[in-house]
């Protein structure tokens, strides 16, 4: 049966409250991750003696424009089209995915994975754990289908809860590139089931019953889970691996 956008309970998506705390982790958490990703950029370009205020400017201009693109898209009902070909929401998965790998392995990855401390890379991925606790309440309000969080199959809390330790560690001289390994597999391996439990519950799929749809993410704010901290985290993997594996041919 073609979908039809009417199914799902509108009033529970396009009249959020923004004093509500875990609709504004939604909103609150990807301006933190633009404004580390201008910082590092800031950091790194400095660290190479070359000017840091161009290159941040630079990264935060791309970076706004495409949290816009996504909020207008989601605000439009355009990625709701479940029944063209391809279908919306599928252009902003080759979108998330094109972008991890263009900051990963582009200059700028470079820059970031040579001039940063690799616990500092491994740290920003703490933002998980906030972004699950937001989740999980969302599903309690019947926003968001269970099996995408940690009460279902989604396991990716274990990710930002260990962040910051394994940081620590790391700076502290502890565990060294094995521990940073064995973790950036076991949080890549973790993103991965989650982002092929949300494709698998749209529309398109409907994996897990048509009572238990994904087509939350596909409203503002909550399309900024996608496209920014999924892009954050999938990105921040990708860095991780590059820097290790610099340092081993190194």
């Amino acid at each position: 049966m073609p979908y039809n956008d009417a199914m799902p309970p509108d009033q529970l998506y396009s009249v959020p409250s923004y004093a509500d705390p875990a609709t504004a982790a939604f909103v609150v958490i990807p301006v933190l991750l633009l404004a580390v990703m201008m910082w590092g950029t800031a950091v790194a370009w400095r660290r190479s003696q070359r000017a840091p205020t161009g290159a941040a400017l630079a990264v935060g201009v791309a970076f706004a424009a495409w949290m816009a693109l996504t909020w207008i898209a989601a605000d439009s009902g355009a990625l709701r089209d479940w029944n063209a070909l391809p279908p919306r929401f599928g252009l902003l998965v080759v979108g998330i995915v094109a972008i991890s790998c263009g900051i990963a392995f582009s200059p700028l990855g470079r820059a970031l994975t040579r001039h940063l401390p690799l616990w500092t890379l491994i740290a920003v991925q703490s933002f998980r754990l906030p972004l699950e606790l937001a989740m999980h309440s969302m599903s309690n309000r019947g926003v968001m289908p269970e099996q995408m969080t940690y009460t279902g199959s989604n396991f990716d809390i274990l990710t930002g809860l260990t962040a910051i330790g394994v940081a620590l560690a790391l700076r502290s001289g502890i565990g060294g590139r094995r521990l940073a390994l064995l973790w950036n597999i076991g949080g890549f391996v973790l993103l991965l089931n989650v982002v092929i439990i949300a494709i698998l519950s749209t529309p398109t799929f409907a994996r897990f019953g048509p009572d238990r749809l994904n087509v939350w993410v596909t409203y503002p704010p909550y399309v900024w889970l996608p496209a920014v901290m999924v892009t954050a985290a999938l990105a921040g993997h990708l860095l991780i691996f590059r820097a290790l594996f610099s340092t081993a041919r190194s």
